[in-house]
């Protein structure tokens, strides 16, 4: 893939950024161009790619745009590869790319659960392979992974969906602690319910969810904070108390679920249903939110 890359400023940062022609991956490219950062925009959609350089090149003159299909894991891995050589390092990756499939297990097809692994999964991994090598040999650079909180909380309808973002989530801590002492980092983002096209792509069912969804701009920020943070994980926003609660009474979680995917409870009786009687009012105002936030 030939592309006319200008090196980055000298004591400027770089960053690959996937599935940024629209949402969150937008949102995090621009950014991150705004605050000086060199950026390497891969998705698909070149068109929509083209529209979301043109924003960044005013602050970040030397960021490009990389068109590919994600779902073709070991060409994503030798993308990586070039977009490190053209531009002599990468600093941060930041793995957002991802698709829906929001179908039950009754009516899903193995070919379906393949590309989600494929573009959702088995795409960052190789990316991540294809660098940390160079990564360690350099003595720094950050894999910031993004998966969702459909990567801690099975949702009904979208098996494979949840499966492929716990399969990213359990490979990012295995690699965090492998790479501890490298220079290399680890940093895990699970957006909630976020205003993406996720929401609305062909051959998946309606969402279960109709609730309201956060902008994604803000789960940029946070994906961002993460690349100099100390911690591993990054709920954004801050669900962690959700996931703990699912963790303490996973029958009383399952049957929220169900009660929701058989539309016999609004948002107040699932979030009661998945979250038992709280006796501390922060608790249940989170409980109360899950009943309204399923994965990005």
């Amino acid at each position: 893939m030939s592309v006319d890359i200008q090196p980055p400023r000298p004591h400027g940062r770089v960053a690959m950024v996937t599935g940024a022609s629209s949402g969150i991956g937008a949102a995090t490219a621009r950014l991150l161009a705004a605050q000086g950062w060199t950026v390497a925009l891969v998705a698909r959609r070149a068109g929509r790619l083209d529209e979301v350089l043109a924003s960044c090149l005013p602050h970040s003159p030397a960021s490009r745009r990389f068109a590919f299909d994600l779902s073709d894991a070991e060409g994503a891995a030798s993308l990586a590869a070039e977009i490190w050589e053209a531009y002599g390092r990468i600093d941060a990756v930041i793995n957002n790319a991802g698709i829906p499939l929001r179908r039950p297990v009754t009516r899903l097809r193995m070919d379906e659960v393949r590309r989600a692994m494929a573009v959702n999964y088995f795409s960052p991994v190789a990316i991540a392979l294809a660098l940390i090598p160079k990564m360690v040999e350099r003595g720094s650079g950050v894999l910031v992974n993004v998966s969702s909180l459909g990567g801690r909380l099975g949702v009904a309808t979208e098996s494979a969906y949840c499966g492929s973002k716990f399969a990213l989530a359990g490979w990012s801590e295995s690699a965090a602690a492998d790479l501890t002492g490298t220079g290399v980092t680890v940093r895990l983002v699970l957006p909630g319910a976020i205003d993406t096209e996720i929401w609305d792509q062909p051959d998946n069912d309606a969402p279960l969810y109709d609730g309201p969804l956060g902008p994604p701009e803000e789960v940029a920020e946070g994906i961002i904070a993460a690349i100099d943070s100390e911690r591993f994980e990054h709920y954004v926003p801050d669900m962690k108390a959700v996931v703990e609660m699912k963790t303490a009474d996973f029958d009383s979680f399952v049957a929220g679920m169900l009660a929701m995917a058989e539309g016999k409870a609004d948002a107040a009786r699932v979030a009661e249903a998945t979250s038992g009687a709280m006796a501390s009012p922060s608790r249940s105002t989170a409980a109360s939110e899950q009943g309204a936030t399923p994965p990005s």
